[in-house]
């Protein structure tokens, strides 16, 4: 039987069949290539994020001075290659000489953490099973390579930081060209929609940013001179740690605190549950002052769902998809947000960058 001969309704069953297999099919391509590729997909969403931060910033310096956007945006990316420069010049021989010593100073602390548990009986019942110091080196060692987006070990890491500097000012100089390319591949009735979901990403990532980055410059600095007050050793280095692990909410200051309290227990335990106070005082201050401050202009998620999601991008895409998982997470509340709680459910619910307005 040909389609002359086939009623109108067995044809338009037909027709949605081979619509519903042609998505599956395109639903199933796109699962294998974000599994096999993620790696480079994550890259390229950190480029976005470093894209979106230098646009949100030349934005303000626009309205500010009164610029062109392409000149505040080369103004404030000479600001940053400055500030880095000078921070190389400055800080940079300190924080390798501090950065050796702790790459020696840990596994130090690990053996002496270990026998302190080992001549406490109680301690020794409680910690059964606690991997040895050189099981723990191990464990460490093959974390760090596999801590990278694209490439792995020190070169790749310094690879990808190269590629999301680059990359990211090439989006930042022609946002609209590359935007309207992926509003092109939407059809013609769904294009207006599709560039105010799209404007909406790209306003609730640019005010998660700049919320962080003031977060994660107060973090390293309370901790940083927090731990020189106490007399921690290499505490320019512990500080960099904290501010830099500060970018992942909740589970960042946790994984900062450990060398701390490790390097701070190889002196004395006293002085290990003073630096353990001090972590807690600055995520106490973080988390009920500072946060709430800055959720009120920038974008307030639910922190459940936050760790929720670490966990879960965590165990998919290994650190690197801790990092970025907040992100990621409020990219998908926008999607959720616009596309099916306002576009299907019909409920007119607000989207994160607006829930603080």
């Amino acid at each position: 039987m040909n389609d002359n001969t086939q009623k109108p309704e067995e044809r338009r069953f037909m027709r949605r069949v081979a619509l519903v297999d042609g998505i599956g099919i395109l639903a199933i391509l796109a699962l294998a290539a974000v599994w096999y590729a993620y790696d480079a997909l994550l890259l390229v969403f950190a480029c976005i994020l470093f894209a979106v931060l230098l646009f949100e910033l030349s934005k303000m310096l626009q309205r500010r001075l009164r610029l062109r956007r392409q000149w505040s945006l080369a103004l404030v990316v000479s600001a940053l290659l400055l500030a880095l420069g000078l921070f190389g010049w400055l800080a940079a021989p300190h924080v390798g000489e501090q950065a050796d010593k702790l790459a020696d100073a840990v596994p130090e602390a690990l053996k002496r953490l270990h026998d302190a548990v080992e001549q406490q009986p109680l301690l020794k019942r409680l910690m059964t099973g606690m991997p040895s110091p050189e099981q723990m080196q191990k464990q460490i060692a093959q974390m760090v390579p596999n801590a990278g987006l694209f490439f792995t070990g020190l070169l790749g890491a310094l690879g990808n930081v190269v590629i999301i500097l680059f990359v990211g000012v090439y989006f930042a100089a022609q946002p609209y060209l590359y935007i309207d390319g992926l509003v092109t591949l939407v059809p013609k009735r769904h294009r207006a929609r599709a560039r105010e979901v799209l404007d909406e990403i790209g306003r609730t990532l640019a005010r998660w940013l700049v919320g962080k980055a003031v977060s994660m410059l107060v973090v390293g600095v309370a901790s940083g001179v927090g731990l020189s007050l106490l007399g921690v050793p290499l505490a320019m280095i512990l500080g960099l740690i904290a501010g830099l692990l500060d970018f992942i909410p909740y589970l960042g200051p946790l994984m900062a605190g450990v060398p701390a309290v490790l390097i701070a227990f190889s002196d004395s335990p006293a002085l290990a549950l003073y630096v353990v106070a001090l972590f807690g005082a600055i995520q106490l201050v973080e988390g009920y002052l500072l946060s709430p401050l800055i959720e009120k202009r920038t974008v307030s998620l639910p922190p459940a769902l936050t760790i929720v999601m670490q966990l879960l991008f965590g165990a998919l895409f290994g650190m690197a998809g801790v990092a970025l998982a907040t992100p990621l997470t409020a990219v998908l509340a926008v999607l959720v947000s616009m596309l099916y709680v306002q576009d299907v459910l019909g409920d007119p619910v607000r989207t994160p960058s607006q829930r603080e307005d």
